[in-house]
């Protein structure tokens, strides 16, 4: 019998994984609770594809996807969802870029339709692509420089990946993203916009068969693209030092920090490892049940939050996140008292009562992101983008049952090591330690 957690991402005899004859590949996820559908097409490129010196490029295009084509002109597409009362946007992440609508079954072959003639067919000008560029770069102003959390945030990364092109903001530099231009954006779309290098995941009130017919009726028309070659990035180095990132900003009002290792993906992980990590993540800092918020908020009373992050869905090597915030009082002891929790499970590990608690909170957190047709949608298909199956997808929940506490332990030890970190202080007034990096 198969368990909640693992039905509740998806039966293995109930989601449908084919792929067209022109290299598309399709996940189907049934889900007739509610008479609605999600649709959204994943292409296998993000910001870490991008060529050297045109960040951003990724995420500009993201924008000018929505300008239409000779067949369906910009804003057609948001007014045929919206007639329904349907919802449409967009996302860039480091790996993937993704589209998608939440519609009526009804409508979802007019949404493959759309989607399927800009996979091919859209249409740039100069003028165009010169007033969407005043879009992204007024978004980097106040999304980014207006924002001194989002400043540091990009700091630490640039600093934390001394190689590899995660270290670019997936926004893009100011610099570069000033001189991108339409020839810029039709190269990379011409490039990497294709069915062989895209991913179509409907979730929803659907059959396999019916989407099947659909999707061979639309996109099985778009001719195969170039075979790409495989996505090879510059990895990092070994890191064998300890750096500190400092920003001082008169607007903050409450400093805080951030600490950051580099640690393997689901994608480049031994076995077990990544789902260690995620528990680890969680036994840490992953809620108020945590050894972070429970030592540090309730019984010293000394921070006003704490957490920890694993972010494991990546192609390449990941990261892993302490952060904490003081309650009126000195950073250092919030940075201290976190380092000592790290120190205790790398040196004690953690009980099996604590493991078991850790286990059910964060299978729990899958299922309720499953309550979503978007939130399941989105599982499987940044899993596909980054080199997993939808096979991976349904047995993580069951890999991360398996986890004994030796390899949370042994995972804490192998990667949390202080001497090879990146830490990040977010502070109010402007006071520089030397040697350290600040802006």
């Amino acid at each position: 019998m198969m368990t909640s957690e693992a039905a509740a991402v998806g039966d293995p005899l109930e989601v449908g994984n084919f792929m067209l004859s022109n290299g598309l590949e399709v996940v189907v996820i049934p889900d007739h609770r509610a008479p609605i559908v999600t649709h959204m097409v994943w292409y296998k490129v993000g910001n870490a594809d991008e060529p050297a010196g045109k960040s951003g490029i990724a995420h500009f295009l993201e924008h000018l996807m929505f300008k239409g084509t000779k067949k369906h002109p910009a804003g057609e597409l948001a007014t045929k969802v919206a007639e329904i009362g349907g919802e449409e946007n967009a996302f860039t992440y480091r790996d993937y870029t993704a589209y998608f609508q939440t519609v009526t079954p009804e409508a979802l072959g007019t949404m493959m339709e759309f989607e399927a003639d800009r996979m091919r067919n859209l249409v740039l000008t100069d003028a165009v692509v010169e007033t969407e560029r005043d879009v992204i770069l007024e978004e980097r102003r106040s999304g980014i420089e207006n924002q001194s959390e989002q400043l540091l945030d990009e700091e630490v990364q640039a600093t934390l990946y001394q190689n590899h092109p995660y270290r670019i903001p997936v926004i893009g530099w100011m610099h570069e993203m000033e001189q991108l231009n339409c020839g810029d954006a039709l190269s990379f779309y011409d490039r990497f916009y294709a069915p062989n290098n895209a991913i179509l995941v409907v979730a929803g009130d659907v059959d396999t068969a019916t989407v099947w017919r659909l999707a061979e009726n639309t996109y099985g028309a778009v001719p195969r693209g170039p075979d790409l070659p495989p996505r090879v990035r510059p990895q990092e180095p070994e890191q064998n030092t300890k750096r500190t990132v400092t920003l001082t900003d008169p607007r903050v009002t409450m400093p805080s920090f951030q600490k950051s290792w580099v640690t393997p993906s689901y994608g480049t992980a031994e076995p077990g490892e990544a789902e260690a990590l995620e528990l680890l993540s969680e036994i840490l800092g992953g809620g108020t049940r945590s050894r972070i918020y429970q030592d540090l908020v309730v019984k010293q009373g000394i921070a006003d939050a704490g957490s920890a992050y694993f972010d494991g869905t990546m192609l390449d090597p990941s990261s892993f996140t302490i952060y904490g915030s003081p309650r009126g009082g000195e950073i250092e002891a919030v940075e201290t008292a976190i380092d000592a929790e790290i120190q205790k499970i790398i040196e004690d590990g953690v009980t099996d009562v604590e493991l078991e608690k850790a286990k059910n909170r964060f299978l729990r957190s899958v299922i309720f992101a499953c309550d979503s047709q978007a939130g399941m949608a989105r599982m499987y298909g940044a899993a596909l983008a980054t080199g997993g199956t939808a096979y991976d997808v349904q047995e993580r929940p069951l890999r991360v049952r398996m986890v004994t506490a030796a390899q949370v332990q042994a995972v804490a030890r192998k990667y949390l090591d202080p001497e090879r970190s990146v830490t990040g202080y977010l502070l109010p007034r402007q006071t520089v330690t030397s040697g350290e990096k600040s802006r």
